[in-house]
């Protein structure tokens, strides 16, 4: 049985954690709602850009001289990873419900006999992906320096992903990511950026224009940006959801250092009480020898 002294130490020592976890919950709750605004914000212009897409993949489809991008290489050999998780841990499973997913797909591809290749984007990512996926990860983006993602962060990733592409490192491009649904829950997302993965519109809500110059200039234009527009909105919906899992699991981290204070604090004087009862025994046996 620990000492009086012992348990007002670890008393103290849980009620500093406590102090901490409230910190970095009401820092969370702050960083939440901006990032929230920003993926909400996105949301709108990606389903517009999407909604582009489609129509112009739609009049595209089939044609052979569909852009690259759009049409893919024709094979289905080897598929880069993209895994966005975070920075910095103490978020729950935020980043193990990326990860879990993403290895998961790694070995149904593996178990097919296709080649993977990963990039990381998130050093929680790449410290999970690393202990058993090592040999196949080919790139890491830094978001060390990051305070707030930006427009200009995506444009880095699409940038080198567009570069492996065009220099034939791999056939299919994908990303996994978190879409921020509410604080208390992240919905791990797969989405496919090469070839591009366009919802065509069909029936009467289908808009039939006349483009110039004609549709497949202008998805070559477009294609890259689409891509972009889908790497920054998974970063947005990552950071949203990353703010939202911390501000959970600090929430829950505080209640639990309560609750410990509280059973402490009653262990403490239980103990105290019985010390003093041990030291009235004491000095009352010692007074009815005299």
């Amino acid at each position: 049985m620990p000492n009086l002294k012992d348990l007002k130490t670890r008393i103290e020592s849980v009620k500093s954690t406590r102090k901490i976890t409230k910190a970095m919950q009401m820092v969370a709750a702050a960083k939440l709602r901006r990032a929230q605004e920003s993926a909400e914000a996105a949301r709108p212009y990606g389903e517009r850009m999407a909604a582009v897409m489609g129509n112009l993949a739609g009049a595209s489809a089939g044609s052979e001289t569909a852009p690259k991008l759009l049409a893919g290489t024709g094979a289905d050999q080897v598929h880069l990873m993209i895994v966005a998780t975070s920075e910095r841990g103490l978020c729950g499973g935020f980043n193990s419900s990326i990860v879990r997913m993403a290895k998961a797909h790694a070995n149904d591809l593996l178990a097919a006999g296709k080649t993977v290749k990963i990039l990381t984007i998130g050093k929680k990512g790449r410290e999970q992906m690393k202990r058993e996926y090592q040999s196949y990860m080919i790139a890491h983006v830094d978001m060390t320096e990051v305070k707030r993602v930006g427009y200009s962060d995506a444009v880095g990733v699409a940038r080198d992903v567009l570069a492996r592409f065009e220099a034939g490192e791999f056939d299919v491009a994908t990303i996994f990511y978190n879409k921020f649904k509410s604080v208390v829950e992240q919905i791990p997302t797969t989405r496919r950026l090469i070839p591009a993965e366009v919802e065509t519109v069909e029936g009467s809500e289908a808009a039939f224009y006349e483009y110039e110059p004609d549709q497949d200039e202008i998805l070559a234009e477009l294609l890259p940006t689409a891509m972009t527009t889908l790497i920054f909105t998974a970063l947005l919906e990552n950071g949203a959801s990353e703010q939202g899992a911390r501000m959970s699991a600090m929430d829950n981290a505080t209640r639990n250092a309560g609750e410990m204070i509280d059973k402490l604090t009653i262990q403490y004087n239980r103990s105290r009480q019985a010390a003093i009862t041990n030291e009235l025994i004491e000095i009352i046996s010692g007074a009815e020898a005299l």
